[in-house]
């Protein structure tokens, strides 16, 4: 068995509906399809949900008039027959009375919102895939996909939920269940938070044991630099997990860096294909390292960094402790850090708590902040033979100002830090330097 999963734009329209579709009847596995809201719709219910919540309930029944009048655009679109436009009719104009009916609600009032989403788009396309003489079960993620006390899901729970509904369900071999949306440990409608979808999809990847798990968005697989910045980049055929997810996390869009922790774990592959351009090949990521050098270029904006110095951290241990403790009694991650025998310096990318930081900090000593800095993320193997590679990537930004450097934390990835008005001067030089050169090895196996 395999999961596919869609994106919203993949479903944004109803010719996109059509072009799923056609994608899941043309793979004959048996498969779990795990779809999220349509393009757009997540912004409009957060906002229908910000308005209901500050008693703003016209300009909230207002957004959702709009809303609503997108969906039945779809339909008119997507269905052929009376019958499934009705269908569909109904199940929609049911779901948007009870978004109106949700104003008078104050428990749990975004989440309930905000997973009328998922729950919009699967039972428009289940529609659709009936009456395109396709057969598949609808199975609900609010019936399995569920989150302990901390909010974090349990594998081996999902499992126990989700495998007998499948056996109920043998009508044919095509499951299709939501993204992104589940319930907590108190029974409440929750969500995995934004990415995921992606995240559902391996985790019903390993609570299934999947053979592979497919994420159809609208690129084709993960580039080796951004397209959007940068000309002549090209798509990677392999990556590992461990390059994949530097990426992930340090700026590529196309994947949720905590999607990847459950395929990973359970060994399953994961492939990145294009819904608009089905048989491109796509980006296969797997539990072994493809070669050995850089892989692929990524850049994190909005980061600020903090610079800490004090002569009384001369041989004084106990003193990184203490930085440490201030930014976890914040609640806030560090991205990347450096010392020397008087300083330390780190970026963060939530700037939230600044001040409390700051004002914490200076207990320690002299602070700075820094901010308009982007992170530039040079990732690979870079375990073995790999001499030479941390001395290309430097040359390349020979003319670029480099504000902060992190090598040696990992086997897989380089971190830059440079201002933001650099980024893109920054990663065409270092697209020029690694990928025309030598260094970069993925582009003798894509061509």
């Amino acid at each position: 068995m395999i999961v596919l999963k869609f994106g919203g734009t993949s479903v944004g329209s109803a010719k996109n509906i059509k072009k799923v579709v056609e994608i899941i009847s043309r793979n004959r596995a048996s498969k779990i399809v795990v779809l999220s809201a349509v393009s757009g719709t997540t912004n409009s219910l957060l906002a229908i949900a910000k308005a209901i919540k500050n008693n703003q309930l016209i300009e909230g029944l207002e957004l959702i008039k709009l809303l609503e009048k997108e969906y039945l655009l779809i339909i008119s679109e997507l269905f052929a027959t009376n019958h499934y436009k009705n269908k569909a009719l109904k199940f929609v104009l049911e779901k948007f009375n009870d978004l109106k009916n949700l104003s008078n609600e104050t428990v749990n009032l975004e989440n309930s919102i905000v997973a009328q989403g998922e729950i919009l788009s699967t039972n428009l396309v289940q529609l659709f895939l009936e009456e395109s003489n396709i057969s598949s079960s609808f199975i609900s993620a609010l019936d399995f996909m569920i989150v302990d006390e901390e909010g974090e899901p349990v594998v081996s729970k999902i499992k126990e939920k989700l495998c007998p509904i499948i056996n109920k369900n043998q009508a044919g071999n095509t499951w299709i269940t939501q993204g992104f949306i589940c319930r907590n440990n108190n029974g409440a409608i929750d969500n995995l938070k934004r990415g995921g979808s992606d995240y559902t999809a391996s985790l019903i990847g390993a609570a299934i044991d999947a053979v592979e798990i497919q994420i159809w968005t609208d690129i084709n697989g993960m580039h080796n630099n951004d397209p959007r910045f940068v000309e002549n980049t090209f798509s990677i055929r392999e990556i590992s997990f461990d390059e994949a997810a530097e990426l992930a996390y340090f700026g590529a869009k196309i994947l949720h860096p905590q999607s990847l922790i459950p395929a990973k774990e359970n060994n399953i592959p994961v492939l990145l294909k294009n819904t608009f351009s089905p048989f491109s090949e796509g980006t296969i990521i797997k539990n072994k390292t493809v070669n050995k050098g850089i892989t692929a270029i990524a850049a994190k904006d909005g980061i600020t960094a903090i610079k800490i110095k004090s002569f009384r951290m001369l041989m004084a241990y106990g003193f990184l402790k203490k930085v440490f403790e201030v930014f976890e009694n914040n609640q806030t991650a560090i991205d990347m850090i450096t010392t020397s025998e008087v300083a330390v310096s780190l970026t963060i990318d939530n700037c939230s708590k600044i001040t409390s930081i700051v004002s914490e900090l200076e207990n320690y000593g002299k602070v700075e902040v820094e901010n308009n800095l982007s992170i530039i993320c040079v990732a690979g193997d870079f375990s073995q033979n790999s001499e030479g590679v941390s001395a290309q990537v430097v040359n390349s930004l020979k003319d670029i100002p480099i504000r902060m450097i992190s090598y040696g934390g990992s086997n897989y990835n380089i971190s830059l830090l440079v201002n933001s008005n650099d980024k893109i001067a920054a990663l065409n030089s270092l697209n020029s330097g690694l990928f025309k050169n030598g260094v970069g090895f993925q582009k003798q196996l894509v061509g």
